[in-house]
């Protein structure tokens, strides 16, 4: 049998194809950026047909840098951007509107009218979530509600509803499965994690028709198989899981008390807590880990809704930096001690402040205050922001020994070591950090028998750098206690 296996990672700002070895390296990958849709404030979109198109060429592109043919490839796996809501119609594929992205807030006085009106209590029990805009369930009501013709063709039975997952496994298969697995059902507001079912009362209280709602499986299944002329083979499809699903999969994160936090357009911690689905005092959500064998593994979750993308807004919004390896340099220049915050609440913030009506501020400029000061207080940001998550979670009497770190800002060395000296924990990079794809490989490789058991893939996990709080603990507070200062401000409206 071949060992190679194909991980998709549909994000939010691109979508990869990264090709992995059965020892858990990468032979060769692609990547393309698509098109970020903004068409009113605090709305987000995207054009699902362009993220398709995207996928597919990166999956071929993948394959032919590799020079590996897709006859070699044992399975596919899949991660991708959660909560972000599809519908498109049953017959002709086509989506009945753009996504509408995890990060879109235009549901936001909706979802105080559900709780004004005392729903929360029942969504947290049934999924572990709060109402949130950030879910993908008003989403699809909204799309229901507002494109001509849509609650009519859904109450006849013509459209589906997905995630990103469910609409690529529609398009790789031709129309011929619609499924999701466990994690990304997780997401959607709809689903009763205790029960492992959709929730026929959330589904009333939205009012969306159980017609539209995929199959959901195991995060290694039977995802049916890639159609032939796509990608020049037939291949199974053998593992799906939202991204930071895949990415505590990828970090091999097993054991219940074991911790990742990935770097990417947001930043995402999450905590193993095994089969017990532990409810948070302190606003962080209660989710799906994982699913396999038809078990399922719990986790305590704190969302950060802008880490990288406060990068990329610096660098294309700002233009300030050309490149987002920039930043490095210019951190160490300016060191940990200045006056600048910078906090990126473009949509609102997540965990545990949960307040869709904040919006970003830089605070503390003087006369003296530049781009590298601007630039640096972008990446502390997101150190803070890690800082808020761990002391929720520390509440919730977690015990928190060390941290394993990926995703596109964990190879930035100045900003891992601010992150270990603020959170006075030890942090990991592991020796491949793009571990949101390989959890999805991992999965795939399950699924197809390149591993035997979970333990087989925890033995492949390496440790490629550790970092140590190296700060005094007055200087750690007092920067902290700057931010949460800015914070506050924010939130307020006085900044």
């Amino acid at each position: 049998m071949s060992a190679y296996l194909l991980a998709i990672d549909q994000g939010t700002t691109s979508t990869r194809a990264i090709l992995f070895d059965s020892q858990a390296m990468p032979v060769n990958h692609a990547q393309q950026e698509f098109t970020q849709h903004f068409p009113a404030d605090g709305w987000v979109e995207h054009d699902v047909e362009e993220i398709w198109q995207s996928t597919l060429r990166v999956c071929r592109e993948a394959l032919a840098k590799a020079a590996v043919p897709a006859s070699q490839v044992a399975a596919v796996g899949i991660t991708n951007q959660r909560e972000t809501a599809v519908v498109w119609n049953r017959k002709t594929g086509r989506p009945i509107y753009r996504a509408i992205v995890w990060q879109d807030r235009r549901t936001a006085a909706y979802c105080e009218t559900l709780k004004a009106a005392g729903h929360e209590p029942l969504v947290r029990e049934r999924t572990g979530l709060l109402i949130d805009p950030y879910f993908s369930a008003t989403k699809v009501r909204w799309m229901l509600d507002h494109v001509e013709g849509a609650r009519e063709a859904a109450n006849r039975g013509e459209l589906a509803f997905g995630t990103i997952d469910s609409f690529l496994l529609w398009k790789l298969t031709g129309g011929r499965v619609h499924k999701t697995d466990a994690t990304n059902a997780s997401r959607t507001m709809l689903f009763n994690i205790h029960r492992q079912q959709w929730d026929e009362d959330l589904l009333k209280l939205f009012e969306i028709p159980a017609s539209m709602l995929p199959e959901v499986v195991d995060s290694a299944a039977d995802f049916g198989v890639v159609d032939k002329e796509l990608l020049g083979a037939a291949v199974s499809i053998g593992g799906v899981a939202g991204d930071q699903q895949a990415a505590l999969v990828g970090q091999a994160c097993f054991q219940p008390g074991m911790i990742k936090s990935t770097y990417g357009t947001g930043c995402f911690m999450i905590l193993n807590t095994g089969d017990l689905a532990l409810s948070s005092k302190n606003r962080l959500l209660t989710t799906v880990a994982y699913r396999l064998d038809g078990k399922t593994t719990y986790a305590i979750e704190g969302s950060i809704f802008v880490a990288g993308a406060a990068i990329q807004w610096l660098r294309d919004g700002l233009r300030l930096i050309r490149h987002a390896n920039e930043t490095e340099l210019l951190a160490q220049q300016v060191g940990y001690e200045q006056s600048v915050y910078l906090v990126p609440a473009f949509t609102g913030l997540g965990a545990p402040y949960w307040d869709p009506s904040a919006r970003g501020a830089i605070l503390g400029l003087t006369r003296s205050t530049g781009l590298a000061e601007i630039v640096t207080a972008g990446l502390q940001s997101v150190c803070y922001q890690t800082r808020d998550l761990v002391d929720a979670m520390r509440a919730d009497n977690a015990h928190l020994d060390n941290l394993r770190v990926d995703g596109g800002m964990a190879v930035n060395d100045w900003v891992m070591q601010f992150l270990s000296d603020i959170l006075n924990l030890s942090v990991d990079r592991p020796k491949v950090t793009e571990t949101t794809a390989l959890g999805a490989a991992f999965l795939a490789g399950l699924q197809a028998g390149v591993y035997g058991s979970t333990d087989e893939i925890a033995k492949l996990w390496q440790c490629q750098r550790h970092f140590e709080p190296a700060i005094e603990a007055s200087l750690r507070e007092r920067l902290y206690q700057g931010w949460q200062d800015a914070v506050r401000r924010v939130r307020s409206g006085v900044a």
